[in-house]
C-alpha cells in the first residue's frame, strides 16, 4: 500500500495517469508528448520513463511490447483498495 501512496505523491505521476485514463495505450514518446503540449511538463524522457517504472510497481500502470514499441495501460484496481480501506462511516449527531 506504501508503493501506492508514493505513486500518487507526485503531480507528473498523477498527470500521467490522468492522461493514460483519457487514453490508454501510449507509448512513451506520446506520453513525454502530452505531458509536454497539455501541462507544460519538460521531464526528459528518461524522467517520464522514471516515473512510469514507479507506477508499475505501484500497479497502477502495465506495459506490453509490440515490435520495438512499448504501450502502457492505466489499472484503476489499486485506487478502489484504499476507498476499500477506510469505509466510509456516518456519525450519529
Amino acid at each position: 500500500m506504501s508503493d501506492l501512496f508514493h505513486a500518487l505523491d507526485d503531480e507528473t505521476r498523477r498527470r500521467i495517469l490522468d492522461e493514460l485514463s483519457a487514453r490508454d495505450g501510449q507509448t512513451l514518446f506520446e506520453i513525454c508528448t502530452t505531458l509536454a503540449m497539455r501541462h507544460g511538463v519538460t521531464s526528459t524522457r528518461q524522467a517520464v520513463s522514471q516515473h512510469l517504472a514507479v507506477l508499475e510497481s505501484a500497479g497502477l500502470v502495465s506495459t506490453a511490447r509490440r515490435g520495438r514499441s512499448k504501450f502502457h495501460y492505466f489499472h484503476p484496481e489499486p485506487l478502489a483498495r484504499i476507498a476499500e480501506r477506510w469505509p466510509q462511516k456516518r456519525s450519529t449527531p
